[in-house]
């Protein structure tokens, strides 16, 4: 018998809960520093991304209406999944060219941190909800809201942690987001994508796209049915891109320079709050 070869993985998009390939039929081969293990990357179109647009914008009303309680349970089994496919992520992480030991240590703080958001899903809204001191007969308060349709351009120099810090503050307040991953080290995103697709994430809520920055990123931040719009990195360009088409209809823009998302301080309430809109009522009292 001739020696077996074994069966490379097809690294495929990742939209409304499901794994098609790029509708353009387009591939990045992405090596190892060794060149010895080479794997196909789709390399994502603007067609991918409207594709994707429309799963998020359908799943975000049934999402956010969902119990923050139930949202909170839906991330922790997030992090129960991926603590069970943790061979999985830590070969992926050492080919990327993690030490064995950052690469146990990624994947213990990603874990972390989908906990830490599961725990924060149910308590945010107690914290940055108020009533409003007025000097009128009215009663006033102030409660938040998701926001909707969040596009992402995910850490580039980040794999795993960098994909889990976006995207968990994002679903804890109720949104649904579009992320496009790391395109240097893209391996874990879309494997990311099949611990979403066992647990109980309702599909169209988490989309991920992999290819090239610099093809996608005018259409993420021009599209017209965005609501707001993540941008992680340093380049000016990019940034100035970004807040010129966010203009367009007025998205919300947060920007994450390059920063180690290890540190603690990367996680917060905060960051939920940066993708939830501030929602004030008046009711008359004393009529």
């Amino acid at each position: 018998m001739s020696e077996r070869i074994n069966i490379q993985k097809t690294y495929k998009l990742y939209i409304g809960g499901k794994f098609p390939r790029t509708e353009s039929g387009r591939y990045i081969k992405w090596a190892d520093k060794k060149n010895s293990t080479v794997v196909n990357i789709c390399r994502g179109s603007r067609k991918d991304f409207r594709n994707a647009m429309v799963s998020a914008r359908g799943a975000v009303s049934g999402w956010s209406s969902r119990t923050a309680y139930n949202r909170a349970q839906i991330l922790y089994r997030v992090g129960e999944m991926l603590e069970g496919r943790r061979d999985q992520f830590m070969a992926e992480l050492t080919l990327q060219g993690l030490s064995k030991k950052q690469a146990e240590k990624e994947i213990n703080q990603s874990i972390d941190r989908l906990i830490y958001y599961a725990g924060w899903a149910d308590k945010f809204q107690q914290i940055f909800s108020r009533v409003n001191p007025v000097s009128l007969p009215y009663f006033n308060f102030t409660s938040t809201e998701a926001t909707g349709v969040v596009a992402a351009i995910a850490p580039d120099d980040s794999s795993l942690l960098g994909l889990v810090s976006i995207i968990a503050p994002v679903i804890a307040g109720g949104n649904s987001i579009v992320i496009m991953a790391s395109e240097s080290f893209p391996l874990c995103s879309i494997s990311f994508g099949e611990v979403l697709y066992t647990s109980d994430v309702p599909g169209g809520v988490i989309n991920i796209l992999t290819g090239y920055r610099s093809e996608l990123i005018d259409h993420f931040s021009s599209h017209m049915d965005v609501n707001a719009i993540i941008y992680c990195g340093d380049n000016e360009d990019d940034k100035k891109l970004v807040e010129m088409n966010a203009a367009l209809n007025v998205k919300h823009v947060i920007q994450f320079p390059v920063q180690d998302w290890a540190k603690d301080q990367h996680q917060s309430p905060y960051h939920i709050l940066k993708c939830q809109e501030t929602k004030t009522t008046w009711h008359p009292i004393g009529v």
